[in-house]
């Protein structure tokens, strides 16, 4: 583990590999272990650099304070690749760091060479429609107040199943391995923090304003709107490619990181 200092304060990341720099940002509940099951394929290639954000694991934090915000995260991602050489780097993102990865390509492209998106977590506006017919999905917003309050009760066990299981399933908690679940867990606190983050939510302009080359990637059997969101997205980041893990749903690179990785480094490579 190593850290750059990043907006005074000292960013943990762990980096695997030789070759350009592909630097990784982990989701809700996460941190830079989140990409443990990838760190093989993607280094045969690449830099790997996956990070911890800011109170994330090995920070144990105490939900005192108020910059844990979205924008905060963003500007410390930016300061970040600023300090990574050579540049420009390859940008990937899962969940809630698939959004701050293409907050990042919309406001500084010059830092990026591509962008690989595995569905990019946060909401619509009216600007970008779901296409007719597609289910209607309770937000994700109503599991994480949900699992916020669970949290203040002393549940943090039943906080963190509320919150998986609203993406992969009822029944879905019991499957996740002990050391996935420990990471959740040392990240839990962090929920009470995500409450408030101010999220803003994507728009039409915000997807077309994107030039770089950009990979979104879903998992065939996620369900909700995180099934949705990038396949929108898509069609409105200019050029954008895609990709489907099958067997797969929102944790796809752990539950098919051979599949994951191989998609992920043909996309780099090209």
């Amino acid at each position: 583990m190593q850290t750059f200092r990043v907006n005074d304060y000292d960013m943990a990341y762990l980096e695997v590999g030789d070759g350009p720099p592909l630097v990784c940002v982990h989701g809700t509940l996460g941190d830079f272990r989140t990409w443990y099951s990838v760190l093989g394929p993607l280094s045969k290639a690449h830099r790997v650099m996956a990070v911890s954000l800011r109170h994330f694991f090995p920070e144990h934090w105490d939900a005192v304070g108020d910059d844990y915000k979205m924008a905060q995260h963003v500007a410390d991602m930016i300061a970040f690749i600023e300090q990574v050489k050579p540049a420009p780097v390859d940008l990937m993102g899962h969940s809630r760091g698939g959004h701050i990865a293409f907050r990042v390509a919309q406001a500084r492209p010059d830092l990026l060479r591509k962008l690989v998106l595995a569905e990019p977590g946060g909401d619509l506006d009216a600007s970008l429609p779901v296409p007719e017919g597609t289910p209607a999905h309770p937000p994700l917003a109503a599991r994480t107040a949900r699992s916020v309050e669970m949290i203040r009760a002393g549940d943090i066990e039943g906080a963190l199943q509320n919150f998986y299981e609203g993406i992969e399933g009822d029944g879905s908690w019991r499957r996740v391995p002990a050391a996935a679940k420990q990471q959740l867990r040392d990240n839990a606190l962090t929920f009470l923090g995500q409450i408030n983050e101010q999220r803003r939510p994507y728009t039409r302009a915000d997807a077309q304003a994107i030039r770089t080359p950009t990979l979104l990637i879903g998992g065939a059997a996620t369900t909700g709107s995180l099934s949705v969101m990038w396949r929108v997205l898509a069609e409105h980041i200019a050029g954008a490619e895609t990709a489907v893990i099958p067997n797969a749903g929102h944790w796809m690179f752990e539950q098919a990181p051979l599949e994951f990785g191989e998609m992920v480094s043909r996309f780099l490579a090209e």
